[in-house]
């Protein structure tokens, strides 16, 4: 398991043999990589973590104002506008929502589960749908708060 013993030994949680935290790039630091393939709607695991009552890196939102902190594993899920997983926050599952090959990154939509992020940043996936900027569901560009007449050329691009 790559969570400790003190979480419990839940047959969902991941397991070394299935993914690992590793270096990806300089740009996007470390990301899970998965070993074995999944297939498009399969439950790949379960999350667990400490709860914090602030936003951290490596925090997924539960609550608004509970977030769960996982230096082991979701922590380190990488951003994409075209996720291949989804996170279920209450059922602290993660799915499959495109097949999944074996040695591939896990990449979820940060927006799908917070509101506001740590730290915003340039997105750098490069799927045909990508926004451009990584930030919460509910929140602005910081470029566009500094600047507000930027605010028509951000929600053309959507």
């Amino acid at each position: 398991m790559l969570y400790p013993d003190q979480f419990g030994k839940d047959p969902l949680f991941p397991k070394h043999s299935d993914f690992a935290v590793v270096f990806k790039d300089a740009l996007a630091g470390r990301g899970v990589m998965s070993y074995r393939a999944f297939k498009k709607g399969e439950i790949i695991a379960r999350m667990a973590g400490y709860v914090v009552h602030e936003i951290r890196q490596h925090t997924l939102q539960l609550t608004p104002e509970i977030h769960l902190h996982d230096p082991y594993f979701s922590g380190f899920f990488l951003h994409s506008c075209s996720p291949n997983i989804s996170l279920n926050m209450v059922e602290l599952t993660v799915t499959a929502v495109q097949d999944i090959p074996a040695n591939s990154f896990l990449y979820m939509d940060y927006a799908e589960t917070e509101d506001v992020l740590f730290k915003q940043f340039p997105c750098s996936c490069g799927s045909l749908n990508c926004r451009g900027w990584v930030t919460g569901r509910k929140e602005m560009h910081n470029a566009v708060m500094a600047q507000p007449e930027l605010l028509h050329l951000n929600q053309a691009r959507r």
